[in-house]
């Protein structure tokens, strides 16, 4: 069961937000519940987009280890982006000093919240594709910017050059605009290669705004039959964990696990069983 934030948590919440550029209220539902739930909230399956994003890090996850998220997306009509993400974003680390186009944003979730920083670049799915078919180098898709800011947050010496293509994975993005609600939301249907699904609802808010956006969000789902304590998951994670998998050895996969990484304990907060990836 998911749990509600106490009152450090809370205040830490707020400190976090009065830095952030937007806020991402998200909620997660499981398998079982994903088709009463896409009933409920009256989805239409045919009005979503389909994208396909691919995650770069090594077999072990080292950059995960890390907090350091490399990302690309490929978007149904041609479009496509990148992103190099860090989470947790250090309480020192700020927009400046070379970092003015990092957009900063807090992710809450039921029991748990996380801030990141972000730096994002525009490409094409074309590009991105020649990428994941190993047709171009993984760096050809990165701007120089991300390319640093991925120099100064990954592990020493591990460069873009020793990441593996761990993807893509399928998706379907649906926006719609409940009239109860002021604000648009934003339905995603993650597929994985194993028959899993992940649904996530989401919504974005101001910083000033989001205490207010959360409690309406959660009225109406709530009112919609949406289970709001249900256990939350995590969708890069289990994504970064399933095609890691498959490039190790059988030898490699029956070793003892590693201690909990920084990722891991983000994922704690922002799955609330346990983190937040774009």
């Amino acid at each position: 069961m998911a749990k509600t934030l106490d009152g450090a948590q809370l205040s830490e919440l707020l400190k976090e937000m009065a830095r952030s550029d937007s806020v991402e209220l998200k909620l997660t539902v499981p398998d079982s519940d994903i088709r009463s739930a896409v009933s409920s909230l009256d989805l239409d399956p045919l009005e979503a987009k389909i994208r396909q994003i691919t995650f770069y890090d090594t077999p072990d996850l080292d950059l995960n280890a890390a907090g350091v998220v490399v990302r690309s997306r490929g978007i149904q009509g041609g479009a496509g982006d990148t992103a190099v993400k860090l989470r947790p974003l250090p309480l020192g680390l700020a927009k400046g000093k070379g970092l003015k186009e990092m957009g900063i944003e807090v992710d809450a979730m039921p029991g748990g919240f996380v801030c990141s920083g972000t730096i994002k670049n525009v490409t094409t799915a074309a590009a991105v594709r020649k990428v994941v078919l190993g047709k171009a180098k993984i760096g050809s898709i990165f701007s120089k910017r991300q390319k640093a800011f991925f120099g100064d947050h990954a592990p020493d010496g591990l460069t873009l050059k020793d990441l593996s293509v761990l993807g893509p994975i399928t998706i379907l993005k649906l926006k719609f605009s409940p009239k109860a609600l002021k604000t648009p939301m934003v339905a995603e249907l993650w597929m994985y290669p194993n028959g899993s699904r992940i649904l996530e609802l989401s919504t974005k808010a101001t910083p000033a705004g989001a205490l207010q956006v959360a409690a309406e969000t959660r009225v109406f789902l709530a009112e919609r039959g949406v289970d709001l304590t249900a256990a939350q998951q995590t969708k890069t994670k289990t994504a970064l964990n399933y095609f890691a998998s498959q490039l190790r050895t059988p030898a490699e996969e029956a070793a003892p696990a590693a201690e909990t990484t920084v990722t891991e304990s983000i994922d704690s907060q922002e799955a609330a069983e346990e983190s937040a990836g774009e």
